[in-house]
């Protein structure tokens, strides 16, 4: 049985068409399906769902209370928490591999870089530490003071920890 020349080049688009286009769609459905997979959705926190931690002896001086606020989930690499510092509490010398970033939120307190003088900080003030600043922050000695503290993680790292801070070098 023969075809004629016609029918044989429309039978033969179709099956090219349908050789290119099958795997085209299959394509396209394939990263629809990954991308669905990917997809992210918002996350809300609920306040105090998440527990408050002492502030490590080997870390700061005086009585601290870390409040965790957030982690962000790969691949941001992002975390803050606020931090609540009595009067005289404060951190030992530090540094953080791509900088910190202080709000203050309640309070009155302190903060100083390495050669630099020490500067009081107060609420709505905005305090940033450039990539392995070596610095140090806390309350004033007569008042608390809470800031959130924002830092980024770098080879899995947010913080250098060093020496305290000395009573004379905290200016008390």
């Amino acid at each position: 049985m023969s075809i004629g020349r016609r029918t044989f080049l429309a039978h033969t688009a179709a099956l090219t068409l349908s050789a290119f286009v099958k795997p085209l769609f299959a394509t396209v459905k394939s990263r629809q399906a990954r991308t669905r997979s990917k997809e992210k959705h918002m996350q809300i926190t609920k306040a105090g769902s998440t527990p408050s931690s002492k502030g490590p002896a080997e870390w700061f001086t005086g009585t601290v209370r870390i409040d965790p606020l957030f982690t962000a989930p790969e691949p941001a690499l992002v975390s803050g928490a606020s931090v609540t510092f009595e009067p005289g509490a404060r951190t030992a010398w530090h540094t953080h591999p791509l900088g910190q970033t202080l709000i203050v939120t309640a309070g009155a307190g302190r903060a100083q870089r390495e050669g630099g003088p020490i500067q009081e900080i107060r609420p709505g003030d905005v305090v940033w530490f450039g990539p392995n600043e070596k610095h140090w922050h806390g309350a004033s000695p007569t008042t608390a003071m809470t800031h959130i503290a924002i830092q980024e993680k770098k080879d899995g790292k947010v913080v250098e920890w060093m020496q305290h801070v000395k009573d004379e070098e905290y200016g008390k």
